[in-house]
């Protein structure tokens, strides 16, 4: 239970789904109900595929370009304190690739779901590097299953708050949401340096 509690923060703190809202209300004004809840849906399974293929194929992709597991924990926690402070300051979208252009595109498109809303607005190299980290700390088969129970409620809680968007945005109003997201931002940042200095401390253990 410690393990799936610990998973779910982490990976709900590094997706932050709130700071999606706005995005999503954006994207989706001018359509039916019906098609918000559609696109909510896909949203999140597309999360949740692309989360466990990365949490399952990681490993190997690690392997095949050479790369150590401090390596990665370095590299994904740089990216993850950026989105931290990214969220701090309020430039999530950006940081995210959804800027003005992506925005215009997307509006023009029949179904996005997959992109930009599932990736990268949700699942970004942060989440990604976060689970291909904790792939190899957690090696039992319980733990894979706790781990994967975890994306799954995560993916659970997007469908959910995305869902739910429209009545987010006129409950919380823009500067709920980004009060939020400005909170999750340093639980972020925290993540992401524990998971610098582990692979810091890690690299000098066998120096």
């Amino acid at each position: 239970m410690d393990l799936f509690i610990y998973v779910f923060a982490a990976l709900f703190s590094v997706l932050n789904p709130l700071g999606a809202v706005p995005i999503f209300v954006g994207l989706t004004q001018d359509d039916s109900k019906q098609e918000r809840s559609r696109i909510s849906i896909w949203a999140a399974i597309n999360v949740f595929i692309i989360l466990t293929i990365s949490y399952f194929v990681g490993k190997y992709a690690l392997a095949f370009f050479g790369i150590s597991i401090d390596s990665l924990r370095i590299a994904g926690g740089i990216v993850i304190v950026t989105s931290g402070f990214a969220l701090l300051t309020g430039n999530f979208s950006k940081k995210r690739g959804v800027n003005k252009k992506v925005a215009s595109d997307a509006m023009q498109r029949n179904d996005i779901a997959l992109s930009p809303l599932a990736i990268p607005m949700l699942a970004g190299p942060g989440s990604m590097s976060l689970l291909i980290a904790m792939y190899q700390e957690h090696a039992e088969i319980s733990q894979k299953i706790t781990t994967c129970l975890a994306i799954l409620a995560v993916a659970f809680c997007i469908f959910l708050i995305l869902k739910s968007a429209h009545y987010l945005s006129r409950i919380l109003g823009s500067s709920g949401i980004v009060a939020i997201s400005r909170v999750i931002g340093f639980i972020v940042i925290a993540i992401g340096i524990q998971y610098i200095s582990n692979g810091v401390v890690s690299i000098f253990k066998i120096v």
